[in-house]
Order: structure tokens, then C-alpha cells, then sequence
């Protein structure tokens, strides 16, 4: 199940970029940094909140805001799509719900072929020795 976040809950700014470019880099805004409250946000339910709040616990502020900064490129542009994409990819991965896993029993022919097949090995190393028992 996906979501979208509207435009409105979300909160872009840009400032300085570090790494290569040179005097460019000192003059330009590239990095671009993504804040997003998950706490009151209107695109999740009330479940939905309640997921989000507690898969991304470690990640998220006090405030239950979710920050996420791209300065991968030198265009501010880029950046941007690329903060909104991982906001995307990590909201999504923790609304996934975990299939319930049932338990399941083995059959008693695989279970005696198990056991005969160790028999069987056993006997191999045995008959390997010098003398056997």
C-alpha cells in the first residue's frame, strides 16, 4: 500500500553543500534538506501513524519529525528529487505489514526419510573405520 504525502506537510530547505566544486560550492545553495511530521500528518491514519511512529522510533525527532538530507549533486534540483524519493522509499517500507507466519509441521514420511538418511550416513563412516563394531 502507498502513500502520498502532500506538498504542504512537507518542509524544503536549502543551504551549503560541502564536498567537491571548487568556489561554486561556496556560492550555492545545494543541499537540500527534507522535514516531515509524521505525528500530524493527514495523508496516514490513525494505524497507519502508529506504524510509521514506532518502525522509525531511532530516526524520527522529538517532535516526530522525520529529516532527510541529499547533497549528492550539484544541482539543487536533483537533490531535491532525491530527498523526496528517500522519503518516499522510507515511509512506504515502514508502512509494510509483516505476513503473520503460521507454523507448520513436518510429514511423517519426511521425517522418517530424515532419520533414515542419517542411519544411513552413519553407517558409511562406521564402515570406514579399520575396526568396526
Amino acid at each position: 500500500m502507498k502513500i502520498i504525502i502532500p506538498l504542504h506537510e512537507i518542509e524544503i530547505t536549502s543551504s551549503r553543500s560541502g564536498g567537491a566544486g571548487g568556489q561554486h560550492v561556496n556560492k550555492t545553495n545545494t543541499r537540500i534538506t527534507v522535514r516531515w511530521n509524521a505525528k500530524n500528518s493527514v495523508a496516514l491514519d490513525d494505524e497507519q501513524k502508529a506504524r510509521v511512529l514506532e518502525k522509525l522510533q531511532s530516526t524520527l525527532t522529538t517532535d516526530g519529525d522525520l529529516i532527510i538530507h541529499s547533497s549528492e549533486s550539484r544541482s539543487q534540483e536533483h537533490n531535491k528529487k532525491a530527498a523526496l524519493d528517500r522519503l518516499n522509499t522510507i515511509v512506504n517500507k515502514a508502512l509494510v505489514v509483516p505476513k503473520k507466519r503460521r507454523a507448520t509441521k513436518i510429514s511423517k514420511t519426511a521425517h522418517e526419510k530424515r532419520l533414515q538418511s542419517k542411519a544411513r550416513h552413519s553407517m558409511i563412516k562406521k564402515l570406514r573405520k579399520a575396526n568396526y563394531d
